[in-house]
């Protein structure tokens, strides 16, 4: 093992907590690597990679320049987890009901959550569409059904939930093929059904037990379904009641807009209007101002000639006194 001297000379190895902090180190990096914009993914990757080399730390640059830049579909479902959490998880544990549900149910069963199933992948599907276009980003119609494949796969398989639960999908997943499609699940045999006559008994003390069993089967089934129908209505009524809110939210939005947009109005007629209420006050103080100086001008004439006008009665009165 690689040992390092301390700052205080000693020498000191590689330990667990230092390796957990690398480990968060560039976990920290690849979540928000993932949850950077498209554009974006490249440069910061090189950027945080180059900065992991320089530090020393090659095995961290390798697992950085490693991460693959999402598709815009892959890059769409991870901005639907993160910005709906709760959403998110409520999706994750219908899929863990669907997906015990699917070992357990019949075909009668399953077309009936497979209803509920297709609404739900459909109004998720729409919100990560909304979420791209309200980040700068429009899904073609071709991206927004790759939505669709991995949300789709996220209900029938744990691995493709736990991807996406991570929010660092680099591409859209698929579906297993064993998981019943809906279109083909009018036409599925009931799982648990026999394909031939039941064996008949080998005793009438055995048929009892038999039949406990089988009534115990059907008693778990009910259950499982029952399950998986409350999950199925609570994950409906949250998707309609977050459309509400957003609905609500966007109604409110373009009010304060507008409220926005006629004060903004108010505020620009009232400094045109001060700006001309300026100007005149600039030009009434100019005019002040000369005016004040032909003032001035005006009394030091006055006073010139008052003086004057003295200086020629003294004149006159002493020329009169001598005529006198």
């Amino acid at each position: 093992m690689e040992r390092r001297r301390s700052g205080h000379g000693r020498e000191t190895g590689g330990n667990d907590t230092e390796k957990a902090e690398t480990v968060e180190a560039v976990e920290a990096v690849l979540s928000e690597l993932y949850s950077a914009p498209p554009g974006e993914f490249v440069p910061r990757r090189e950027e945080r990679a180059a900065a992991a080399r320089t530090a020393g730390r090659k095995e961290d640059a390798r697992r950085i320049h490693a991460a693959r830049r999402p598709t815009l579909a892959a890059w769409a479902a991870n901005l639907l987890t993160r910005s709906r959490p709760e959403e998110a998880r409520r999706f994750l544990e219908l899929g863990r009901a669907l997906r015990e549900a699917h070992r357990t149910l019949d075909t009668a069963g399953l077309r009936e959550l497979s209803a509920q199933r297709r609404r739900i992948v459909a109004a998720l599907s729409r919100q990560a569409a909304e979420l791209a276009s309200e980040a700068g980003h429009r899904l073609s119609p071709a991206a927004q059904r790759e939505v669709e494949s991995t949300l789709r796969a996220v209900l029938a398989d744990s691995g493709a939930a736990d991807e996406w639960a991570a929010g660092r999908l680099a591409a859209s997943l698929v579906p297993p093929s064993e998981f019943p499609a809906d279109s083909a699940l009018g036409a599925a045999p009931a799982a648990a059904e026999p394909s031939g006559p039941a064996p008949r008994p080998k005793s009438s003390r055995r048929a009892p037990a038999v039949g406990d069993e089988l009534a115990e089967q059907r008693g778990r089934r009910r259950k499982e379904l029952a399950r998986a129908r409350q999950q199925a209505e609570r994950a409906e009524r949250r998707l309609r009641d977050g459309q509400a809110a957003k609905s609500e939210a966007e109604v409110s939005l373009r009010r304060a807009e507008q409220r926005r947009d006629r004060a903004r109005e108010t505020v620009n007629s009232a400094e045109e209007r001060l700006r001309t209420a300026h100007e005149e006050l600039g030009r009434v103080e100019r005019e002040h101002r000369e005016a004040a100086e032909r003032g001035r001008g005006a009394a030091e004439e006055v006073t010139a000639a008052e003086q004057e006008s003295r200086t020629a009665s003294r004149r006159v009165d002493r020329l009169a006194s001598r005529v006198g």
